[in-house]
């Protein structure tokens, strides 16, 4: 059967959809946390109710709005009182609400991924609380992805203004998330392990909605729970490799981490008076296989790639999925390539920049590549790409997509997908096209999922 372009694009969207609703960061957490007959089940571990005095929750992250609800609800009235259950929780601006006793604090405003000093004071307020506990004491941490910006806490020799601008730098010359996390922790005193080592209680259990390809614990959000495995050194080394020094980095950030590696080799693991696990509760494959179920379900021949490593350039990836949509049409049959992953971007000086994020970047590529090959067109083809937290860059977008209509759109306008490209403007490419995914937040974020159908 010929789908046609309208039904195209609403199947890419409801496929996309079904993925993004699969990681629910509420019922995520509702499905770990379970209390029957006086006793507290947290994934494999179980517990006594009459074996606590007191539960506290602390954490942080773009889904932690939702991850802190669904606790409330797991836990259930009886328990938040019994316990006397406190919790800090620093989140966007955007995803404050009020719960039972969960407190949920605005760190940063939305679509703005980097940390403030409202960020500052709720660390300092979550680390205040964990070292609060004792051993009779449970304390849940949740963590999700855009922890680190939303969880600052600068050494004492470093300003936060230096901390943002070694983040900006970084993130603006191309760094991806191992080399910007190994930075950030080594001017922290809450990442890489501290927050566990500064907790007194018996035991820290950790609910983890992974963003980092791979599952790597000591990278979601700046791993503030795991011993860290990098030093100081490696952290200049990445200093180096993006020339900060040349690009005006502050001494000071140079001077803590030159005195750091002559100091220690390695962070100390968290203090042994508290016994930390770990459970992966959802991430970008689960996302990716959720939307593959929808995709058979509406008659697609279907392929998954999630990826388990760093892709690199959006723009690659957007126009390697372009010429997979050309081959998948060529086979004659209704098809779906779902996609998981989170790329990079390499953004021009601040003064030339205009506004978008890698998910709409990555499909203006797809357009252009679609757009500038003799006789091709996006013909029977969408292909979509979208932030699952919905936030794409410092835009009100989740991201974008592309169809024959769009195609024919930016003709008509006479938009140059190139130039927009180059000043990292796809957002103001997109928006008159009417061509942009916008959810406001969802309170998950599993990195990005891509969508590419072909009608047969």
């Amino acid at each position: 059967m010929i789908r046609s372009t309208e039904q195209l694009r609403n199947d890419a969207l409801a496929i996309w959809q079904a993925g993004v609703d699969a990681v629910r960061s509420d019922a995520l957490v509702q499905e770990q946390v379970r209390v029957a007959e006086d006793v507290l089940t947290i994934g494999a571990d179980a517990w006594r109710l009459d074996q606590i005095d007191r539960i506290a929750v602390v954490g942080c992250g773009k889904a932690g709005a939702g991850m802190a609800a669904g606790l409330e609800r797991a836990l259930g009235q009886q328990v938040l009182a019994d316990k006397r259950v406190v919790g800090w929780v620093n989140v966007p601006d955007d995803c404050v609400r009020p719960l039972n006793r969960i407190h949920l604090h605005g760190a940063r405003p939305p679509g703005i991924n980097e940390p403030t000093q409202a960020g500052v004071e709720g660390a300092d307020r979550i680390l205040e609380l964990v070292g609060s506990l004792n051993r009779r004491d449970l304390c849940i941490c949740l963590i999700s992805g855009g922890g680190s910006a939303l969880l600052p806490a600068p050494v004492s020799s470093i300003r936060l203004k230096d901390k943002l601008d070694v983040t900006r730098h970084l993130s603006g010359s191309g760094a991806n998330i191992q080399q910007l996390n190994t930075v950030r922790k080594h001017l922290s005193r809450i990442k890489g392990g501290g927050l566990a080592g500064a907790c007194r209680a018996g035991q820290m259990v950790v609910l983890i909605i992974s963003d980092v390809l791979g599952d790597p614990l000591d990278v979601i959000a700046s791993g503030p729970t795991v011993p860290d495995p990098s030093t100081p050194a490696d952290a200049l080394a990445v200093l180096e490799q993006f020339d900060a020094r040349q690009a005006g980095i502050c001494d000071a950030v140079f001077d803590h981490l030159q005195q750091a590696d002559k100091a220690v080799s390695q962070k100390s693991a968290p203090l042994p008076n508290v016994r930390v696990t770990h459970r992966i509760l959802g991430n970008n494959r689960t996302a990716v296989e959720a939307a593959a179920r929808e995709a058979n379900r509406r008659g697609y021949a279907t392929t998954t790639d999630a990826a388990e490593r760093l892709e690199g350039d959006a723009e690659n990836v957007g126009r390697r999925l372009a010429q997979f949509a050309v081959a998948m049409r060529a086979a004659g049959q209704p098809a779906c390539l779902i996609s998981g992953g989170e790329p990079t971007v390499r953004l021009v000086p601040a003064e030339q920049r205009g506004l978008g994020g890698r998910n709409q970047q990555l499909v203006l590529a797809a357009l252009d590549h679609l757009a500038t090959r003799p006789g091709e067109t996006a013909q029977d083809i969408v292909l979509l790409s979208g932030g699952t937290d919905g936030e794409d860059g410092p835009t009100d977008a989740a991201g974008a997509w592309l169809d024959q209509r769009v195609l024919q759109q930016m003709q008509t306008l006479r938009l140059e997908p190139q130039e927009f490209l180059r000043r990292n403007d796809a957002y103001r490419f997109f928006e008159p096209l009417e061509a942009l995914i916008r959810t406001g937040p969802t309170h998950t974020n599993v990195c990005d999922l891509r969508i590419v159908l072909v009608s047969g």
